[in-house]
């Protein structure tokens, strides 16, 4: 479908000076996120006062996302390792995921039923709340955000390489089945993702240096230009209706170390038209 023309919200900075932010999750009336060029978690408030909250032994990609009991679990991707914070601080083993995959491990999200999802190369696992995990969903082009809609009925995923974002059904066991296009994103590289009250998502764009809001089918209802790459986005603040944009410069893999130490990331935000829903 042809797009909507480009609206131009008031874009505010709310912090700068990250090494190269991504996973953003609103909780407990903070934004979290991690800082993969740190190797540091942080937590903002509205006001800008920040953080470091967790700082994690390995580097890239760390994601993040909380348990039904508010621990907080970290993705340690190319260990492949989901690790839990304690109530002490410590980080310990909450699952392993080597035995599905050594091709690492990237975005999580936990469903209202305490569910665990992770993606990464190998596609998307599954983590029940009785401990069991299992491969559910294959075959991604370079998956990437997720997030499942406030009825835990419906598990969308960003395929960056694939220009689309595709839809699962979720069964009562937490399987996914009926995999289909959820929209056809045009020349869109979808990173991080989120969900909000009007069936709409939002996803972030490296490349193309901006956030765009799509309803299913593809249709863009809203884009959010910025300067830099666009890496993720998340509804929080007050009535969740901030829409919170993690951007960095980007040049490539091969130069990931040198954007760190330039420490271009930001946390940008805007006011939405619709108040997030769902989860992360």
């Amino acid at each position: 479908m042809p797009a909507k023309q480009t609206l131009a919200p008031e874009v505010r900075t709310l912090m700068t000076g990250l090494a190269m932010g991504e996973s953003p999750r609103w909780h407990e009336d903070r934004l979290w996120f991690s800082d993969w060029g740190a190797q540091e978690i942080l937590a903002v408030d509205l006001e800008g006062k920040s953080e470091v909250v967790v700082r994690v032994p390995f580097g890239l990609p760390f994601c993040i996302d909380w348990l039904p009991d508010g621990r907080l679990l970290v993705v340690s991707g190319r260990e492949g390792l989901l690790l839990r914070r304690e109530r002490d601080g410590s980080l310990v083993t909450h699952a392993d995921l080597r035995g599905l995959s050594d091709k690492g491990w990237n975005e999580i999200v936990v469903d209202g039923r305490g569910n665990t999802y992770i993606n990464g190369g190998p596609g998307i696992a599954l983590l029940t709340s009785d401990g069991s995990v299992r491969q559910v969903a294959d075959s991604f082009a370079f998956p990437n955000g997720m997030a499942i809609t406030p009825d835990n009925s419906t598990l969308i995923i960003a395929e960056s390489h694939g220009k689309r974002l595709t839809a699962f059904d979720i069964a009562a066991d937490g399987s996914l089945s009926n995999r289909r296009v959820w929209a056809d994103l045009g020349d869109g590289v979808p990173d991080g993702i989120c969900f909000d009250a009007d069936n709409a998502v939002w996803y972030a764009d490296v490349p193309n240096k901006r956030c765009v809001r799509v309803r299913e089918g593809g249709e863009v209802l809203q884009t959010v230009n910025v300067d830099r790459g666009c890496f993720a986005c998340m509804l929080g603040g007050v009535g969740n209706r901030t829409l919170f944009l993690i951007a960095n410069e980007w040049r490539g893999m091969e130069k990931v170390a040198g954007v760190a130490k330039a420490r271009t990331g930001q946390v940008l935000t805007i006011q939405a038209p619709a108040p997030g829903v769902g989860w992360p």
